[in-house]
C-alpha cells in the first residue's frame, strides 16, 4: 500500500501532531491528496514551547487545520513517578484526550507518525497506541525516517532537516520523580544552547548536575562557548559536564 492509497480508504482521520519531521509530513500529505485532516497538538510540562511554535508555523503554511489541546502531565501520578513505564502512561492519557476532542468533531480515526524505523518492540508508548487502535500509515507504507526526510525535503517542508527530538520527561533519570522546576530548568538550559547555534543536543538533569550531550562535531563550538554556558547554567544546576560518549 502507498500513502495515497491509505488516505483514499481513509478520507477523515485526526491527526496526532508533534511538529516533528514525521506527523507533519504526514500531514502534508493528507492536505495534498484532498483529505479532511485535522491536526491534534497536546501542549503539557513535557513539550517545550518551540515545538508548539514548529506545529502552529507548519499548519500556517499547509493551511491545516490545527487544534491544540492543554493537558498537565504531572497531574498523573504513574507519569509523574517516571517509572519504566512512564511513556505508556502518558501516551495512553495523551491519545485519549485527542481521541476525545477528535471524536466529538466528528472524526474516528487517529492516526499518527510512527513510521518504518521505528523500533515498537522498545517503545512504551508504542503498546498504548495499539491499546487505543491508532494506525501509523507511514509505518504501514514502509516509509522509513530517511524516505520522509527525503520526501519532506522534496515537498519543500522546513521540517524535513528537524533533529528527531524526545520529551522533556527523558532528561530526568527513571525513578526519579519528575517535577515542574525539572522541566523548567532542562527547557531553558536547551533554550539556550539552541539561542548559540547547537542541534540534535540533550541536558541530562542528574541531582543537581547538568549533563551535557551533543554530536562530536560540535564539541569545539561547546569549548569555545563555556564560559557563556558556565555562567548562564549556574542559574539553574550546581555542577555542569559534558558526556565524553559522543552522540550522533
Amino acid at each position: 500500500m502507498i500513502l495515497q492509497e491509505f488516505f483514499q480508504n481513509n478520507p477523515r482521520v485526526a491527526l496526532a501532531f508533534s511538529g516533528g519531521v514525521d506527523s507533519s509530513y504526514l500531514l502534508y500529505a493528507g492536505i495534498t491528496y484532498g483529505q479532511d485532516i485535522t491536526a491534534y497538538f497536546v501542549k503539557g510540562e513535557f513539550q517545550p514551547q518551540f515545538e508548539l511554535e514548529d506545529a502552529k508555523r507548519l499548519a500556517a503554511e499547509l493551511g491545516a487545520k490545527l487544534k491544540v489541546i492543554g493537558i498537565s502531565a504531572l497531574a498523573d501520578a504513574d507519569v509523574r513517578r517516571n517509572g519504566p513505564d512512564r511513556c505508556y502512561f502518558c501516551k495512553r492519557r495523551v491519545m485519549g484526550l485527542i481521541i476525545e476532542q477528535a471524536r466529538q468533531d466528528g472524526y474516528q480515526l487517529l492516526i499518527d507518525g510512527t513510521n518504518a524505523s521505528d523500533d515498537v518492540e522498545d517503545r512504551p508508548g508504542m503498546k498504548a497506541a495499539k491499546e487505543l487502535a491508532i494506525r501509523s500509515p507511514l509505518r504501514e507504507c514502509g516509509l522509513t525516517k530517511e524516505d520522509i526526510r527525503r520526501l519532506s525535503h522534496e515537498a519543500g517542508l522546513f521540517t524535513w532537516n528537524k533533529p528527531s527530538y524526545a520529551c522533556l520527561a527523558t532528561r530526568i533519570p527513571t525513578g526519579t520523580e519528575i517535577t515542574a522546576n525539572d522541566l523548567h530548568i532542562t527547557e531553558c538550559a536547551e533554550t539556550e544552547l539552541a539561542r548559540m547555534g547547537f542541534s540534535n543536543f540533550r541536558v541530562r538533569k542528574i541531582g543537581d548536575t547538568a549533563k551535557i550531550q551533543l554530536p562530536g562535531s560540535q564539541l569545539k563550538d561547546l569549548l569555545d562557548h563555556r564560559t557563556e554556558i558556565i555562567n548562564i547554567f549556574k542559574q539553574y544546576y550546581k555542577n555542569i559536564t559534558l558526556d565524553l560518549e559522543i552522540r550522533e
